[in-house]
């Protein structure tokens, strides 16, 4: 589902209201020419003409480059990429943005959420929206590989000069949880470069929501309708939070049209070089011709001297004030001297990354505000006493701490501070003020880039001006190439006296730590009465013990949670329903009336198991081979039935089954480690996965799909991705011991009747990436535990219904047990018939209803019209908590449990129908 809320431009412009005043419709050259629009000289050319919003001329202004792409460049006037800005407007724009993501999401949400900002341009605005988030982590991502730190994601920006973007966070887990995926850019043209994300990244990490901000969103009706179709595609809820909004027009012909002005423009910039003629153009000025001309000859206007700290003769600070009409005249001439180059000491915090490449907490954000303070002192002491216009230039991707340095500056000096950074983009510069890109200097990189050697640039720098310059790169830029000749900081001596230059530290995560001596496999399983109530024979579980972990939170709590997309249902624990007097003695009494026929179902799935158990695939080391299946029960619904199934063996075949419990998660998969730990000591071949019950199979088909991917990941084949279980209501497994669906007591209660194990857990920072799966231990609710009276219930009825299970089991081994997942096509009916729209917040089957009445917020319940005695425990907790039962005829489940749909994507309305928002 897309949806879009624009933040309005009188919102934006009430951020620093006295800053924003500032924001003009040209260049900021100090020259009387504010009121013409920096994209007129493009759009009086071209024919391109920019729709929509009233403040959209403010915002942006146009430029040509040379691209087989797109002819045209949207400049933005408050990015502080291309146009030098006020700190404080660049960083109110973001910090705006940041804060009606924060409105949209609201605080639960926003902690879970993860921003993630687009390199090069959009590091700065991403990391201000962060900051008006306020409570999540950032990550932008990179054009440099960084030895060491493993790629966790990547994508390509069709449209741009360096098209491969690479994501590579300290923490592997930064982007794994389920919480909102907060993207930022700074312009939203075509959608192609979210597109191209969120389609990587929804195959490594799926998510519910995603939210997508930019300062102004430019796409056609067409590019909006395709992300549209791509959110309902992936089944994911897209917002937008933009300052603007509109299209740009484009006539017929405009990229060859482009592409034949750039040329041109380009030409005469060369000849212009060549003679040195300071003579108006035809369709330019000078001041293109001047700053080029130097890149071109690696000297910029005979700048030929290598530039060293406190190098050169330096005159009187006025007599070096660049006039603001300097961008019409020639050439510095090579006899004058330059200016000067000092560094500066930030005393940057030790161990505070420098940006958002390998992720940036608010913990980080914390410190960097505490430092902020003294750093902008030092800057502000190093500058010239009479400077009256300071330029911050930050460097390509390192974009936001220049800004902080630069708007904290700006509140300790009476100098007006202007920000900007360099770029890889090349823009063609023209002297005009209609024109958004009036100069620019070109010099080599200079921080050794994994593609090779190239010219950056930095825009409307020349000419300006600016009595000192504030260069700000990070420690893998401050490089030879940074000081040559040709380089940085001789470009902007060449054109301001005075270039401070502050290098912060460029962050590299340090390896992973590996302990010296690492068990050579993984623990043993965990079997009661240490861990569980069961009889340690019973039962080994896979699982790791988090009983000392506070887990729990409130049902509604947990429901906004992960409803709204900010955590996962596994990431926490319900808190543990107790049962009332009156719903226990219900328990009793299901229990007294269904143990039977438990038992029959029991003996026949575990006789369909044994009877199809190949004696080829056991694992012999001498001797007969005997049919001894290897059960696996999926923790915790289906352990209760791996047990009973390993007595009907034992008490009908004599056989003593191994059992053990795993993990398995929905959206995640199941605990690899366990699987690890199984086919180190079992053929897989052996293995038989047993769970409880089915539903609509949605359980089903993630155990296939992860017994898939841990086979192409480890080596290991064999598996039988098929489940046994008790009862297949929803008919989507092969080996049940029926398909009605009728009440298995064990489903009425938790932990109590599950061995006193709660459900388990997978949360990044308890279960590490070769732990298990967690799972807590209730030992404080001993008391009330019937979890082995349950089991000797229905065992002591195995006498009695043995010739019927076997009899039962034959039938079925000669019929037609082909899944017919009837029950995932009735969840969908009834998913659109109640406007849901969410087929996991459709319950089917009694289990599963009981489920939701005791871990979620229910909606309501449909109950089959005549449903007797198997329905009084749903009937009796429906009652308690206030929700409706509804009879509904020709139901193919006894009863479906409807989640409360409050929270979830399309609001619902008092009535539960689905409204649009």
């Amino acid at each position: 589902m897309l949806r879009k809320d624009f933040l309005r431009p009188k919102e934006c412009m009430d951020v620093n209201k006295e800053v924003h005043d500032d924001v003009r419709t040209g260049v900021q050259t100090g020259a009387s020419d504010d009121r013409v629009w920096s994209g007129e000289w493009v759009a009086e050319r071209l024919g391109v003409e920019l729709v929509g919003d009233d403040m959209l001329t403010g915002l942006l202004g146009l430029a040509l480059r040379r691209n087989p792409k797109r002819a045209h460049l949207l400049v933005s006037n408050v990015l502080g990429k291309h146009v030098p800005q006020s700190p404080s407007v660049v960083y109110g724009h973001g910090f705006a943005l940041g804060r009606r993501v924060r409105d949209l999401l609201d605080d639960r949400q926003a902690r879970q959420a993860v921003v993630l900002g687009y390199a090069e341009t959009a590091t700065g605005l991403g990391h201000s929206v962060c900051d008006g988030l306020g409570l999540a982590p950032y990550l932008h991502s990179t054009r440099r590989p960084v030895p060491g730190v493993a790629q966790a994601g990547g994508f390509e920006e069709s449209h741009s000069h360096a098209t491969s973007h690479l994501l590579l966070p300290e923490n592997p887990a930064l982007l794994t949880g389920d919480g909102p995926l907060v993207l930022v850019d700074d312009e939203f043209s075509t959608g192609n470069t979210v597109l191209n994300t969120i389609r990587d990244l929804h195959a490594r990490y799926p998510r519910r929501r995603y939210v997508v901000v930019a300062l102004v969103d430019m796409r056609s009706a067409a590019d909006a309708d395709r992300l549209a179709d791509f959110a309902r595609e992936i089944d994911a809820r897209v917002d937008l939070v933009t300052a603007a909004s509109g299209t740009v027009r484009l006539p017929e012909g405009v990229l060859e049209k482009g592409q034949a002005l750039v040329a041109r423009h380009e030409a005469e910039t060369t000849l212009a070089a060549d003679t040195g003629a300071s003579a108006a153009l035809p369709e330019g000025g000078a001041a293109a011709a001047v700053a080029d001309r130097g890149a071109a000859a690696g000297t910029d206007g005979g700048v030929t001297d290598a530039v060293a700290e406190d190098s050169g003769t330096v005159p009187p600070d006025d007599s070096w004030a660049v006039s603001p009409d300097s961008a019409t005249l020639p050439a510095v001439p090579a006899e004058q001297p330059t200016g000067r180059v000092t560094r500066v000491d930030l005393r940057w915090p030790r161990g505070l990354p420098d940006g958002g490449r390998h992720g940036f907490t608010p913990a980080h954000r914390a410190r960097l505000e505490g430092a902020l303070p003294a750093m902008a002192a030092r800057l502000a002491e190093a500058l010239p006493a009479r400077a009256r216009r300071v330029l911050v230039l930050g460097f390509e991707e390192l974009m936001y701490a220049p800004l902080r340095l630069a708007r904290e500056l700006e509140q300790v000096v009476s100098a007006e501070v202007r920000y900007s950074t360099t770029t890889r983009s090349p823009v063609l510069a023209v002297d005009d003020p209609g024109y958004a890109i009036r100069t620019r200097l070109v010099f080599p990189a200079h921080d050794d880039p994994a593609d090779g050697a190239g010219e950056r640039y930095a825009y409307n720098v020349a000419g300006q001006g600016f009595d000192a310059v504030v260069a700000v790169v990070d420690s893998a830029a401050d490089t030879p190439a940074l000081h040559a000749p040709d380089g940085l900081l001789a470009q902007l001596t060449a054109h301001t006296p005075h270039v401070l230059l502050a290098v912060v530290p460029s962050y590299a995560p340090e390896p992973p730590r590996v302990p010296a001596e690492r068990p050579a496999m993984l623990p043993e399983p965990l079997r009661g009465p240490a861990f569980s109530s069961y009889a340690p024979e019973e039962v080994g579980w896979l699982l790791q013990d988090l009983s000392d972990v506070t887990l729990e939170a409130p049902t509604e709590e947990r429901e906004e949670a992960i409803q709204g997309g900010g955590a996962h249902y596994a990431e926490s624990l319900p808190v543990e329903y107790q049962p009332t007097e009156q719903y226990q003695e219900l328990f009793h009494s299901a229990l007294e009336a269904s143990a039977a026929r438990l038992a029959q179902a029991v003996g026949v799935v575990t006789e369909t198991v044994l009877t199809e158990f190949p004696h080829s695939r056991l694992r012999s080391s001498g001797g007969t081979p005997n049919p001894r299946p290897v059960l696996v029960s999926l923790a915790r619904a289906g352990t209760p039935v791996g047990i009973l199934m390993r007595r009907w063996a034992q008490y009908r075949h004599g056989l003593d089954l191994p059992h053990y419990a795993v993990s398995i998660v929905r959206g995640r998969g199941i605990d690899v480690n366990a699987l690890r730990w199984l086919t180190d000591r079992y053929d897989p071949a052996e293995i038989v996965f047993v769970d409880g019950w089915t539903g609509k199979g949605a359980i089903t088909r993630e155990l296939a799909q992860a017994v898939e991917d841990f086979e192409k990941s480890h080596g290991s084949t064999g598996f039988d991705p098929e489940i046994a279980v008790l009862a297949d209501p929803g008919s989507c497994v092969r080996t049940y011991g029926t398909r009605e669906d009728f009440l298995i007591p064990s489903a009425c209660l938790n932990s109590t009747v599950s061995g006193l194990i709660s459900r388990t857990v997978l949360r990044a920072d308890l279960v590490g990436p070769h732990d298990y799966h967690g799972a807590k231990f209730y030992r404080e609710l001993a008391g009330a535990d019937v979890s082995v009276a349950f089991l000797d219930a229905v065992s002591a009825r195995f006498s009695e219904v043995a010739d019927a299970a076997d009899a039962q089991a034959k039938e079925l081994l000669c019929a037609d047990r082909t899944p017919t997942w009837e029950g995932w096509a009735a969840v969908e009916r009834i998913s659109e018939e109640y406007g849901i729209q969410d087929v996991n917040l459709v319950k089917p089957g009694v289990g599963e209803t009981t489920r939701v009445m005791l871990r979620r917020v229910p909606w309501k319940v449909l109950a089959r019209s005549g449903a007797g005695r198997d329905l009084d425990h749903v009937r009796l907790l429906a009652e308690q908590r206030g929700v409706p039962v509804e009879e509904v005829a020709d139901l193919p489940y006894t009863c479906v449990g409807l989640i409360h749909p409050k929270y979830t994507r399309g609001a619902t309305g008092a009535d539960g129908k689905a409204v649009t928002v």
